[in-house]
């Protein structure tokens, strides 16, 4: 742990509830006749293959077919948001299900036809991986890569972005846009119940996410704790904080919480938060979108580190 904290400014007063961050803080193919034979040849309906979303779905990439599935399995499983398997076949797909739950990975028994549309034209052989567009980073490797020590921590002052259950990709990649413009290197994430990275959100971030580190916890309440341990302050978007955002002093190693669209920061993150920042605003709105309170946030913190 980290030596004694300068200050405990907005730690002595009464907790008030966790309130939504934003809060003013915050194709089917034809089944008949063959199907491109002529084109295709049997070997290379059986070969692996990547293949984007039809359009309108914005998800993710995919890989169908059992052997580059496995092989996906296998190497980095980490890159991998959820496996869909085709209903009816489940015995032989039993290997696979198999991985993937030993994994931690999200399994869905779809019909045919779903496997279809998303991979048209492709021999899935029952198996379609929702694959991630971008390089998941471990959280040690990448809190080691901002600042490797304490000392690091405390002389550049770094500033992460949390993302506590945001649900909308769009949101998601907004935040990370913003968060490249104001120097933040590293955003972290759920592994589960929140938006991961899809195509949608690096649309989203007009490229950003080429700049921008991201990593997922399994346990946001621990990686608060790591978090302090490393040296950084937690302060957490609520609506209803009793630090306005105009009065924080945002001259420290820094970890900013956004809670999700609908529910705000989790009891337990907001509690263990050393600060709660609100933002003012005139009566009659109740709250901001979560990227746009995420935004008013980032770019308070920034023009007060680089104001002369």
């Amino acid at each position: 742990m980290p030596g004694p904290r300068r200050d405990q400014k907005g730690r002595g007063g009464p907790r008030r509830g966790p309130k939504d961050a934003s809060r003013g803080g915050a194709r089917n193919e034809s089944r008949g006749g063959a199907r491109r034979r002529s084109e295709e040849g049997p070997g290379n309906r059986s070969r692996p293959d990547e293949r984007k979303a039809p359009q309108g779905e914005d998800r993710s990439r995919f890989i169908a077919g059992r052997n580059p599935a496995r092989e996906q399995l296998e190497s980095d499983a980490s890159r991998i948001e959820k496996v869909l398997l085709q209903k009816g076949v489940t015995g032989s797909l039993k290997p696979m299900e198999h991985l993937a739950r030993e994994s931690r990975i999200p399994v869905q028994f779809v019909p045919k036809a779903k496997l279809d549309q998303l991979v048209p034209g492709v021999n899935h052989q029952g198996v379609v991986l929702a694959v991630s567009p971008i390089q998941y980073l471990d959280v040690d490797d990448m809190l080691s890569r901002i600042a490797p020590n304490q000392d690091d921590v405390r002389n550049q002052k770094p500033v992460v972005v949390v993302l506590d259950h945001i649900q909308d990709p769009h949101n998601l990649g907004a935040i990370v846009r913003s968060c490249a413009a104001t120097g933040v290197q590293g955003v972290i994430i759920p592994e589960r119940g929140a938006a991961p990275v899809t195509a949608a959100s690096v649309k989203t971030s007009a490229g950003t996410l080429s700049q921008v580190m991201v990593a997922r916890t399994s346990s946001l309440p621990q990686l608060v704790e790591q978090l302090k341990e490393r040296g950084y302050w937690i302060a957490g978007a609520d609506g209803g904080g009793e630090t306005s955002l105009t009065e924080m002093d945002w001259d420290r190693p820094l970890a900013l919480v956004i809670g999700s669209e609908e529910k705000g920061m989790s009891r337990a993150v907001a509690k263990a938060c050393d600060y709660r920042i609100s933002i003012p605003m005139d009566e009659g709105v109740e709250s901001l979108n979560a990227s746009v309170a995420a935004a008013l946030l980032l770019f308070q913190a920034y023009l007060n580190r680089v104001a002369p």
